[in-house]
């Protein structure tokens, strides 16, 4: 007796939509958020045992790549807030037709890119 159910579509023929990007971001960066405040607990935890731990976290996060990881991150909270807000229309029961499904995707991945740019530039004046 062969079976007649359909299979899941596989990987190789699904097609990527802008709700399935979003929301496959938005579980990543939850993740990395999660870690990301951890460490930073961890790292003004270190004023306890002296200013010399903290400074080394200091001039780390002050090289190129700290500022690489700071920038990261400001997008990874500034995604993972606009998908929050996203979701929780959602959850009022809007925004689930698929035009709006498709901008409010947008308006995510493309205000969390303005985002950042403004925290950065807003950043720059103070150092």
């Amino acid at each position: 007796m062969e079976n007649k159910k359909p299979l899941s579509p596989h990987i190789q023929i699904y097609r990527w939509h802008i709700s399935s990007l979003v929301s496959i971001s938005h579980r990543i960066t939850g993740i990395i958020n999660i870690i990301a405040i951890t460490l930073i607990c961890l790292w003004v935890s270190l004023l306890i045992l002296g200013e010399s731990n903290y400074n080394g976290i200091n001039q780390l996060l002050s090289s190129l790549v700290g500022k690489f990881i700071i920038l990261g991150l400001t997008w990874s909270f500034s995604f993972q807030a606009l998908s929050e807000i996203r979701h929780l229309i959602m959850d009022f029961g809007y925004g689930f037709e698929i035009k709006t499904s498709k901008l409010t995707g947008l308006i995510v991945i493309f205000g969390s890119i303005i985002l950042t740019i403004i925290f950065y530039l807003i950043g720059k004046n103070f150092t």
